[in-house]
């Protein structure tokens, strides 16, 4: 429930950087999709203030994060509006800052490990080698896609595609697992649904009126069509002249 308050503060940094404009519809979208996952997830787990506090904090530091991150990348001066390119520069910041808490909760059991580095057999080492590649390709893609996404489109649209995502995990608990969902909850799962909905309708609303502008403007005002038909109109109007000269000499030897 805490964690749909993320939205809440992508829209807000959003609107503090001006990567996106203050608009009515936007505002009640993202009222619609905070309310709906609050009342979805209501009451299914027990409230504890300090993990309360930490996934606000979590919610706030992704909101700078995730808007600090497409000032970037669409900014064409800095060219980093491929993904790989930024995560060539981010992922060694991210390291840096993982890896001390990796070796202070997991290092002292990885290096113990019978798995890994004290394996007595290489099928265990190949199965784990495996494993762990096969896990990096899927953080690389997933870091591709949302860099990409982020690139394309604004924080806020990736925002809400994970809060879509939360949405179909929290279905399929309550499918395949067994959890009780309430009359609150499948009402928040509707809200959030219209939320989602209508924030994809506005997409695609005002993408088409920005491609119908932008396919009018090389028919206005393009220099490229422009320059030849003045040329043609001077060349025309040099013919013209030595035309206009030459009937005059004749008049006059006449």
């Amino acid at each position: 429930m805490t964690k749909s308050s993320a939205v809440l503060f992508i829209l807000f940094f959003s609107l503090v950087f001006k990567l996106e404009e203050p608009n009515p519809f936007l505002i009640v979208v993202v009222l619609l999709i905070a309310s709906g996952l609050f009342m979805f997830t209501f009451e299914s787990t027990q409230f504890n203030l300090e993990g309360f506090l930490m996934v606000l904090l979590a919610s706030f530091i992704g909101g700078i994060r995730w808007t600090l991150t497409q000032v970037l990348m669409q900014k064409a001066e800095l060219g980093l509006q491929n993904p790989v390119d930024t995560m060539f520069h981010l992922q060694p910041l991210m390291f840096m800052g993982l890896f001390p808490l990796f070796l202070y909760n997991e290092g002292l059991s990885l290096c113990t490990s019978e798995k890994l580095f004290r394996v007595n057999e290489l099928p265990p080492l190949l199965y784990c080698l495996f494993t762990l590649s096969a896990g990096g390709a899927l953080a690389f893609g997933l870091g591709f896609s949302e860099f990409l996404l982020v690139s394309r489109t604004s924080s806020l649209t990736l925002s809400i595609a994970g809060i879509f995502k939360e949405v179909c995990i929290l279905l399929l608990a309550s499918r395949l697992m067994g959890d009780k969902m309430s009359t609150l909850n499948w009402l928040g799962f509707g809200v959030c649904l219209c939320g989602i909905s209508l924030h994809v309708g506005l997409k695609t609303y005002y993408s088409k009126g920005k491609s119908s502008t932008l396919r009018q403007l090389p028919i206005k005002e393009s220099p490229d069509l422009a320059m030849p038909l003045l040329r043609r109109g001077e060349g025309a109007g040099e013919e013209m002249e030595d035309t206009c000269d030459e009937d005059e000499e004749q008049e006059i030897l006449h």
